[in-house]
């Protein structure tokens, strides 16, 4: 059986309310959180079992969803991807990916954006993709490029946090340009 949600490294799937734990581990970590661009107080261990059992038990509405990125080698969560701000008049939604620090720079949030991709573009029939990234998020930058996005702008000192004001930089990627870098699979 193949899954357009299962690629070589990871696997998209629903919240489960197990999942939990290392979303509270990777909450508690500041730097990731900082470079996420909002650090927020600390959550309990109830309030995310609690938050983690809501999200298991909500249903995806108006192409609004948040899935977890598990990693195929050893069946654990590693981050969190979601899209939201569909707007079907024009054909655009945005999407957001959190990796947990030690699982970085091992090609599993690449793999999890074309997986993502594949469905909204593919399946959803969307015609454009965007994202915001900070300027000073070198990585997320770079990942971007990688999958073939396009540098559409930059909102100067749009965000406040660590102190100061803060760029955000504009990334967008149309159906037919993911589709060119990551064919669809014809499945008969």
């Amino acid at each position: 059986m193949t899954s357009l949600w299962v690629g070589e490294l990871v696997r998209l799937r629903g919240v489960e309310p197990e999942d939990w734990e290392p979303l509270h581990a990777y909450d508690a970590n500041t730097h990731d959180a900082r470079r996420a661009g909002r650090i927020l107080p600390p959550r309990s261990a109830a309030g995310q079992r609690e938050w983690a059992q809501q999200l298991a038990l909500k249903d995806s509405e108006n192409d609004k969803m948040m899935l977890t990125i598990e990693s195929l080698a050893d069946r654990a969560p590693i981050g969190l991807i979601s899209t939201g701000m569909a707007d079907y008049h024009a054909g655009r939604f945005q999407y957001g990916i959190t990796i947990g620090n030690q699982h970085q720079g091992r090609g599993y949030g690449t793999e999890a954006v074309r997986l993502l991709l594949g469905y909204m573009f593919g399946e959803r029939r969307f015609h454009k993709c965007e994202s915001g990234v900070w300027a000073f998020n070198d990585a997320s930058i770079a990942l971007h490029r990688k999958l073939g996005f396009t540098e559409e702008g930059r909102l100067r000192d749009h965000e406040f946090f660590a102190g100061r004001h803060h760029d955000m930089v504009m990334f967008g990627m149309l159906a037919a340009e993911f589709a060119d870098r990551h064919p669809f699979p014809r499945e008969i």
